[in-house]
């Protein structure tokens, strides 16, 4: 009996964590109908925080708008950068759409100032652009200081803007095509993407992770099931994957519930 009661126990504890809506450990967070603009959860969703790689979905929509993607870019030392990387060599002549995988894919840092320095002619132009289309979305909790979302102590959304903005992203083929993408082999390199929710979550498209120390971990999603489209923001979550799968399954039930009266 002893036995049996303990291996109930270690199988329970293999079990994967379910979470609710309200017990999710995000310092800040949202749940968004992508067509619509309806709220379904909110946690200090306007308070302003530090975004890390979740910027780089501003940085692939800005270059979407203004390059073709088979425009060739080279890349230069001052390319490089720290943190996460596609691991670009100065000199390599690779296309927009290649750097565009990397980007998303691989959450290269290099890939981002190759495609800003490339697409603005500077970087910095490049980022004038990336703050004029948050104004245009109506991201006034917003402000950008490089694409590719390293700490800056003027580089901040919220929870809010970034459903904004990834509302607007899903409505890209391109950008949807490329982000949801779980493993992709071109211009040479085979890259994996950093989503795990693609493989584990019902209906995930993809879109942003990110991390640094400073902001912690930073989430941006989509979901679509029934003819509903979500998008989901957490900033300064450890525990994201388990607290947008909870999101996704509380707010699809509920505009399911609206759907059947």
């Amino acid at each position: 009996m002893k036995k049996s009661i303990i291996l109930v126990c270690i199988l329970l504890a293999l079990l994967p964590c379910r979470v609710s809506a309200a017990e999710i450990s995000a310092t800040s967070a949202i749940l968004m109908d992508a067509d619509s603009g309806q709220v379904l959860y909110e946690k200090n969703a306007d308070r302003k925080m530090l975004i890390a790689s979740t910027t780089k979905i501003m940085t692939a929509l800005v270059v979407l708008e203004r390059c073709d993607l088979s425009e060739t870019v080279t890349v230069r030392p001052e390319h490089m950068a720290e943190g996460s990387s596609m691991y670009l060599k100065p000199g390599e002549e690779l296309t927009v759409e290649t750097l565009l995988y990397g980007l998303l894919l691989c959450s290269g840092n290099d890939a981002a100032l190759a495609l800003a320095d490339h697409c603005g002619g500077s970087v910095e132009r490049f980022v004038g652009w990336m703050n004029g289309k948050a104004a245009e979305l109506g991201m006034t909790g917003t402000s950008f200081a490089n694409p590719n979302g390293l700490d800056d102590d003027g580089h901040f959304s919220t929870a809010r803007d970034m459903a904004v903005l990834a509302a607007y992203a899903a409505d890209d083929p391109t950008f949807v095509r490329i982000c949801s993408t779980v493993t992709a082999t071109v211009g040479g390199r085979t890259m994996n993407n950093h989503n795990r929710l693609l493989k584990t979550l019902n209906g995930c498209v993809g879109m942003k992770t990110g991390y640094t120390k400073a902001a912690g971990r930073t989430l941006v999603t989509c979901a679509q099931r029934d003819g509903h489209r979500l998008v989901a923001v957490t900033f300064q979550d450890g525990n994201d994957w388990a607290d947008h799968a909870a999101l996704y399954d509380e707010g699809f039930q509920r505009l399911s519930d609206e759907d059947a009266t």
